[in-house]
Formats: structure tokens, sequence, C-alpha cells
């Protein structure tokens, strides 16, 4: 079994952490991403960041949220969330992850039964509606959504929020034209899960839960294992973390490590 500084090495390179890996053009982040499985947006954790591996300088360095994004490479966010077989889910807690879609399809458990916990009422009457709507009409941008139920902009971003982060609903950016000028604004588009990813995969939802610990482990290489809690959405206890690596699915390639072995 590798070392944990063979492993911390590795993940340097498959995480292109080094300026000298930096992402080339887009091509090459959608390449990255199928290689990992899984990337987050911005640098917030051991997992692989799409952002971090441009390595280019922030748009307005020392401020934080948009300022901190890479200065000419901050549109790749949008354009390989827009590219066929991405699926970007906000189920980093509330973050966007962007899967491949061997990845969706491990996580498509979870997103479901979190839909229909999401039709059933348990999130909330607005959630539930705007789920209904969805399977009625179809995706649907965020303006229509508000036309079409009547919702309050505070009871509806409060209602995605629910639905986004359990991965229910899946958002897509869109871009709206503002009058006869060639100008537009931001909007965005929701999708139920089950629109958003078609393949339906038959397993239980603690095993998919399993699948993507192992999954988000393989994808930083090595981590600490009390860094896996604030990764996902669901949670994420120890004893499941030992029980993995108790069946050989997970390695400890040092006391509080963990990696996928080799």
């Amino acid at each position: 079994m590798p070392t944990l500084a063979e492993l911390r090495a590795e993940r340097i390179r498959l995480c292109r952490l080094t300026a000298d890996r930096a992402l080339a053009d887009l091509d090459d982040a959608e390449a990255f991403l199928h290689d990992r499985r899984l990337l987050t947006l911005v640098p917030d954790s051991s997992l692989p960041s799409l952002f971090a591996a441009t390595h280019e300088e922030a748009y307005a360095p020392g401020k934080a949220g948009f300022g901190s994004w890479p200065k000419t490479k901050w549109r790749w966010g949008g354009e390989l969330a827009g590219r066929a077989g991405v699926v970007t889910p906000k189920v980093h807690r509330g973050k966007m992850l962007f899967l491949s879609r061997e990845a969706a399809a491990i996580v498509d458990p979870l997103c479901r039964e979190s839909l229909e916990l999401a039709a059933d009422g348990q999130m909330g009457e607005e959630a539930a509606a705007i789920v209904r709507h969805l399977a009625a009409a179809g995706p649907t941008s965020v303006d229509e959504l508000k036309v079409a139920l009547t919702l309050e902009p505070k009871t509806l971003r409060a209602a995605r929020e629910k639905l986004e982060t359990s991965g229910a609903v899946v958002a897509k950016e869109a871009l709206v034209p503002v009058g006869i000028e060639p100008a537009h604004r931001h909007s965005s588009v929701l999708a139920r899960w089950d629109q958003a990813f078609t393949q339906r995969r038959k397993a239980s939802v603690s095993a998919a839960l399993d699948d993507l610990v192992v999954l988000g482990v393989r994808a930083a290489v090595v981590t600490h294992q009390d860094e896996i809690k604030s990764w996902f959405s669901w949670p994420v206890i120890s004893s499941a973390i030992d029980r993995l690596v108790a069946t050989g699915r997970l390695s400890r390639p040092g006391p509080g490590w963990v990696s996928v072995p080799q």
C-alpha cells in the first residue's frame, strides 16, 4: 500500500495542484472532470476544484466571493456545466458539484429519494408545488415559476434552497434577453432530478451513500476522514467510514487518513 507521503504527492498530481499541471482549455477541464468524476467549483476542501486547477490570478485579488474567481476563466464554471453529460446539483452542502455521468448515477438514488420527499410535502408546501409544476411543465425558468405559482421571491428562494441542496432539483444558468438591445441578465432554469438525469440506478439509499463516500475519497486521492462529513448534503457518520475501511473499500495510510485501495 502506498505511504501517506506517496499518496499526498499523487494527490498533488491528479488534482492538478501545481501550476505546471494547470488546465489548458475547457476541453482539458472536461477531461479533468471525467478523470476525477466530481469537482467543486472553488477550492474549499480536499475534493478537486475546477478553479484551483486553472492556476489563474483572481479577478479581484484580496476580495471574497466572485472577486476570488479566476480573472478570465471564471466563465468555465457555467460553460462546463452546460456540456452534455455534466450534471451540477448543489449537493456539496448547498454548493455546486460538477458530476460526470458515472458520478451522477452514483448519487441518483439519493436525489430521487429527496425528490419523493419533496413531492410528499416533507420539504414544505411551496417545494411540493414546485416539483409538481416541473413534472407537468418540464424544466422551467425561475421567472416563469414566480408567475405560475404566484410565489414571492423570498418564498421561492427558500423553497429552491431546500430542493437544490437535497438534490431534488437542479438549476442551470440561462441568459435572458433584455429589451431589443443585445443585452442580457442571468436567470436559472430549474429541473427535477429525474429530468436532469434520466437513467435510474437501482440501489438502496445507504448503498448509494457508501458509493458516494468512496467516490469522493477517490477524487481527493487521500483525505482526513473527519473532512468527509462536510462534503455532501447527506450526513456521513464515522462508523460508516470505519465500516468501509473494515470491508476493504477504503484503506488507512495513516491515523485518521483514508484513501481508496490501489
